[in-house]
């Protein structure tokens, strides 16, 4: 039995393995990463700020948080991690998937963006709705650029001038979803053409 719920303080003992496996993991995927601390971890359980998936018997199991930028303009959703005996079981997609709804609940007008370069993470956020996008469009605060640094891929986005790197932005913008349910529910109308019977 695996539980995917708000993480708490309570779950402050799972920051130190949750940084060790977010590490270990990009280094077997040869992928880059910003590099998190235990302690920026423990915050955002401490600010209701993350999703984390447990065994009833309180092994962690997976974590993802969400960061505000500019003033709540932009969320992240960010540090999608499953510890890998329970990969493949579907707990990746029930955490990406609590981490958006509660994103949406907290900052209902704000644009979610993720960034990533595996291609589960660009499936799952495709199915809730985010397309790929340039790095110009999501946020340009320069704190959450900073934490690019920790990357080992860093030189080339430093290099692009933050115009691209080895990560594909996806974004998910309230707006343009509200634009699409009003054009769904308008009636559209068809030309009628009449020919008179001879």
């Amino acid at each position: 039995m695996i539980f995917v719920r708000v993480a708490t303080m309570n779950d402050i003992k799972y920051a130190e393995e949750i940084c060790k496996e977010t590490e270990a993991s990009a280094i077997v995927r040869g992928t880059g990463i910003a590099k998190r601390s235990p302690e920026s971890v423990a915050q955002k359980m401490r600010d209701g700020k993350s999703v984390v998936a447990v065994t009833a018997g309180g092994d962690w199991v997976g974590f993802a948080y969400i960061q505000s930028w500019e003033d709540g303009q932009y969320i992240s959703n960010s540090g999608l991690i499953v510890s890998p005996k329970f990969r493949n079981s579907g707990v990746a997609k029930a955490i990406k998937e609590r981490i958006f709804k509660m994103s949406r609940r907290m900052y209902p007008e704000a644009k979610i963006f993720s960034i990533t370069s595996g291609a589960a993470i660009m499936k799952m956020n495709t199915r809730l709705g985010f397309e790929p996008v340039t790095f110009q469009d999501i946020t340009q605060d320069q704190l959450f650029w900073e934490g690019c640094k920790g990357c080992v891929n860093h030189a080339i986005l430093d290099d692009k001038n933050k115009c691209n790197c080895l990560c594909t932005a996806m974004l998910f913008d309230p707006a343009k979803l509200e634009k699409q349910l009003l054009a769904a529910e308008k009636p559209q109308y068809f030309p009628m053409y009449l020919s008179e019977a001879n």
